[in-house]
């Protein structure tokens, strides 16, 4: 037998002339261009949200901005300039200061009293109650309705006389609380404040079974097996768990209240002798009726930063918690 010695040609990609990259900074080439194209990837998807957000949004605000440094009638350019006088004006305005009012009235409202009864309804169907999917139904149907057919049903309830609400009232007796509602000025904001009840608490409603839902039964049940009551298990229980849902339904009832225009419009118009008159509606009031536009631009300005500084207030010192919790819970899925 005859042995044969392997024998091994050099390699010719390898040698004193040939030049490899590093394997790092091939690597590091492969991560940069993964980088780029996610992140055309992501611009691609979101550009034309961006586009529609700029033309629809950012410029008309930009827009409302630079109109309310004029005196303009809402044609052609503006083309007065009067500097600030629209907004020292409308600080002076006893209608804007009353809207101010109003707003904070109807906010405290709701915090007060829409919201708890939208809670207690919550806790309520959220029991083994027969018949329970028939109420939520029942109890969240006014919110699907547009405010405008709200506010035509409710004008023809409160109607004084003829109206629904006077007839229940005087068939059972109850003559005496009867009365114009809509038209009455000590009674105006009451009854629109009930309206707005039965529009939106159902809403708020849903909002509360969702986060009831979401409580493991287990903490419940630990608790009655510690002997804690109803209450106490509502409160120590229930109630620090809902805090998140809670939170989010304050934000949307007081953005809500400051931005309240559709039933009010079409209940009242703002009247009787501006009793019931909101931000928005003296806004559309001056833009569209009286075609003072700059004047509207700087209330629809003010609105805006109203509602600018509320959401980063309670962004900053109300929902911070549940933010850095819920950016935790997706840096840590993301591991």
């Amino acid at each position: 037998m005859s042995s044969t010695t392997p024998t091994f040609l050099p390699d010719k990609r390898t040698g004193p002339d040939v030049d490899l990259p590093p394997p790092a900074a091939g690597a590091a080439r492969g991560r940069a261009r993964r980088r780029a194209l996610n992140w055309l990837t992501a611009v691609g998807f979101q550009l034309p949200a961006l586009v529609l957000f700029g033309v629809l949004v950012l410029l008309p605000i930009l827009f409302a901005l630079y109109a309310a440094f004029f005196r303009w009638g809402g044609f052609g350019m503006p083309s007065d300039y009067i500097g600030g006088d629209n907004f020292t004006r409308l600080f002076q305005d006893e209608v804007f200061l009353g809207d101010l009012w109003r707003c904070l009235v109807l906010v405290l409202l709701s915090l007060a009293l829409q919201l708890p009864f939208a809670l207690a309804m919550a806790v309520l169907l959220n029991q083994k109650v027969r018949g329970r999917a028939v109420y939520r139904m029942l109890f969240f149907a006014p919110y699907v309705l547009s405010e405008a057919i709200t506010g035509v049903l409710f004008s023809m309830i409160f109607a004084p006389d003829d109206g629904l609400a006077d007839r229940i009232l005087g068939g059972i007796g109850l003559d005496g609380l009867g009365g114009e509602w809509f038209a009455d000025p000590s009674t105006v904001m009451a009854t629109l404040f009930l309206v707005m009840t039965w529009k939106y608490f159902g809403f708020h409603m849903m909002l509360y079974l969702a986060g009831l839902q979401s409580i493991p039964a287990e903490l419940t049940e630990a608790a009655l097996i510690d002997g804690a009551n109803a209450w106490q298990r509502f409160r120590n229980v229930t109630l620090p768990l809902l805090a998140p849902t809670l939170r989010i339904s304050v934000f949307l009832s007081v953005i809500g209240s400051i931005q309240l225009f559709d039933l009010v419009w079409v209940t009242t118009a703002g009247g009787p002798d501006h009793h019931s008159e909101t931000m928005a509606v003296t806004m559309f009031q001056y833009g569209f009726k009286r075609y003072q536009v700059g004047y509207a631009s700087a209330i629809s300005v003010v609105m805006f930063g109203i509602s600018l500084v509320f959401a980063l207030a309670y962004q900053r010192f109300v929902l911070r918690r549940d933010l850095e919790g819920a950016t935790t819970t997706m840096r840590g899925g993301g591991k």
